[in-house]
């Protein structure tokens, strides 16, 4: 894994709880720990942020979020985005659900964070995260994952017009890597390489070389050394 990283086919991911020492010329992420519940607390946070080295290899540093409620991330990152910037890091707001490209604060954050959970589409429900995995709402209608549904694409698509990174979270299967490709994301973490690193690594590096219908892109695969946990570049 770590040869990888050193090779510049992975970039590397980092958190509050994991402590992981980052490769000397690997890119790098550091994300937040809410969705582990693991957030240290701002203050803890951005002191751990200050000591992380290599600050110029970060693509980014994410901002506190509330899981599924855009309008709680909105108002838990906000105070957050002006303090990471300040660290000498650019900033990703974690896009949950609820989002659209048109409540983003673009001028304030250098990157999305596609997070968000399954939602229903017909009603709107979207479930507690302590009920999941669930794949029905009280209605019967099957749930779909909100980071790949047409609002997302829209966001994702938005932030490429502001020139901003794409990260999309949770992608541990080839479906989802095509997906996460085929949208303009510029990077993806999941927990594929955890089941196996030896044995996983390679198909996963042949999954950022296939071809998507629209034109190619290239995107980073982010690991965590310790814990393997995919986080790099699609291309």
């Amino acid at each position: 894994m770590r040869e990888a990283m050193r090779n510049g086919l992975l970039d590397q991911i980092t958190t509050p709880a994991s402590q992981n020492l980052l490769e000397p010329d690997a890119a790098w992420c550091a994300d937040n720990g809410i969705y582990s519940q693991a957030y240290p607390g701002d203050g803890q946070y951005l002191r751990w942020l200050s000591t992380l080295p290599g600050p110029a290899r970060c693509r980014f540093a994410v901002a506190p979020d509330v899981v599924a409620d855009h309008n709680a991330t909105l108002e838990r990152s906000w105070p957050m985005l002006r303090r990471i910037r300040e660290a000498g890091l650019p900033v990703a707001l974690c896009a949950q659900n609820g989002a659209t490209p048109d409540d983003l604060p673009w001028d304030y954050i250098d990157a999305v964070f596609l997070a968000g959970i399954v939602e229903c589409v017909p009603c709107g429900w979207v479930p507690s995260v302590a009920y999941l995995p669930l794949d029905g709402c009280p209605n019967g209608h099957q749930l779909a994952e909100w980071k790949t549904s047409d609002i997302a694409w829209r966001i994702a698509a938005e932030a490429k017009a502001h020139g901003k990174w794409v990260h999309m979270g949770r992608v541990n299967t080839r479906n989802r890597m095509l997906k996460a490709k085929a949208m303009g994301c510029d990077s993806a973490d999941g927990t594929y390489l955890a089941f196996g690193p030896d044995q996983n690594l390679p198909s996963l590096l042949s999954w950022l070389c296939e071809p998507v219908e629209r034109a190619a892109v290239q995107m980073d695969l982010f690991a965590d050394a310790a814990t393997p946990a995919l986080l790099g570049e699609v291309a």
